[in-house]
């Protein structure tokens, strides 16, 4: 039967392997360097793989203690999270700590936060943001609302809202090029999205607009970049209602089309395995998956609105 090392030794590992030294760990741990040599020495017995090199004037991971070491980290600051979270709270609710990416956090999630936190005020809500998908074992987020197409092996994913764009430019923009995105055009003035590098040719051909889209117009790493270089006249780019309406409405972006087009990924909430047990995990993802159905109900009838006009 496999019986897994304990606690005791994968801290004095984990503190040995950032301080290179037994010494600076114990002085860590308020141990003795004795007691840490001890641990560190059982645990490569349990192992069966040696950990460090031992030198008279360093300590070096091995290659197995650098595998290992990754794959450690995160555990033990979940496990320093948790033990914080019931010491502080008393189990009367929990933390979450949630990755998010810029855009829909900022323009979509935090705006509704005031009303998750009415509900579920036991509930602390820690925000991270990234571009790209989280790699849930290189660091401590319990979950991630990020985009994508949920699929991400290993991994649970819940839909909660398609990426609905619209082309949006300033009124000047429009002015000088007119109010719809045609074959005229001029293509270096379609800002281009490096999250979304076919956005834009998605679009032309979903309006059947003769000629190629291109990609000689400026390139933003993430939408709030674009929306604001639109807003400055810099160009047209795609956009989602939830970032653009506020832009639209004080006069600084003009729709540029009645159709909004869905592009093929959306954004999901994904989340490991450890992470189903958490009740913070739970509640969260039972209110943002109602969120996200309200949502989509609203811009169902906001396109049969566009639609028919």
């Amino acid at each position: 039967m496999f019986h897994a090392p304990s606690t005791q030794s994968l801290l004095c590992f984990e503190s040995s392997a950032r301080l290179r030294s037994f010494t600076a760990a114990a002085q860590e741990l308020h141990l003795t360097q004795g007691a840490v040599s001890r641990q560190i020495k059982m645990l490569e017995e349990r192992l069966g793989v040696a950990l460090f090199v031992r030198r008279r004037d360093a300590m070096t991971l091995t290659d197995a203690g650098r595998e290992y070491i990754a794959e450690i980290e995160p555990l033990l600051k979940r496990l320093e999270r948790a033990t914080v979270n019931v010491m502080a709270l008393k189990g009367r609710g929990g933390a979450l700590s949630l990755s998010v990416g810029s855009s829909i956090g900022n323009y979509w999630l935090i705006p509704y936060l005031p009303a998750f936190t009415r509900e579920h005020g036991e509930i602390t809500l820690n925000l991270r943001t990234r571009v790209g998908a989280v790699d849930f074992a290189s660091t401590s987020v319990d979950a991630s609302l990020e985009f994508g197409d949920g699929k991400r092996p290993g991994l649970h994913s819940d839909f909660i809202l398609p990426l609905r764009l619209l082309p949006y430019a300033a009124p000047s923009w429009v002015k000088r090029h007119g109010s719809r995105i045609g074959k005229k055009t001029p293509r270096a003035d379609l800002i281009q999205h490096l999250t979304l590098p076919d956005a834009w040719d998605g679009w032309f051909e979903r309006e059947r607009i003769a000629g190629d889209a291109g990609n000689e117009g400026p390139r933003y790493e993430i939408m709030s970049m674009a929306l604001n270089a639109a807003a400055a006249g810099l160009g047209v780019t795609l956009l989602p209602a939830y970032m653009a309406d506020d832009q639209v409405a004080a006069g600084r972006l003009v729709a540029l089309s009645d159709h909004a087009w869905d592009y093929p990924k959306g954004y999901y909430l994904v989340y490991p395995e450890a992470s189903i047990g958490m009740g913070s995990l739970q509640t969260f993802k039972k209110w943002i998956l109602s969120l996200g159905e309200k949502e989509r109900a609203a811009l169902a009838v906001r396109q049969g609105a566009r639609v028919g006009r």
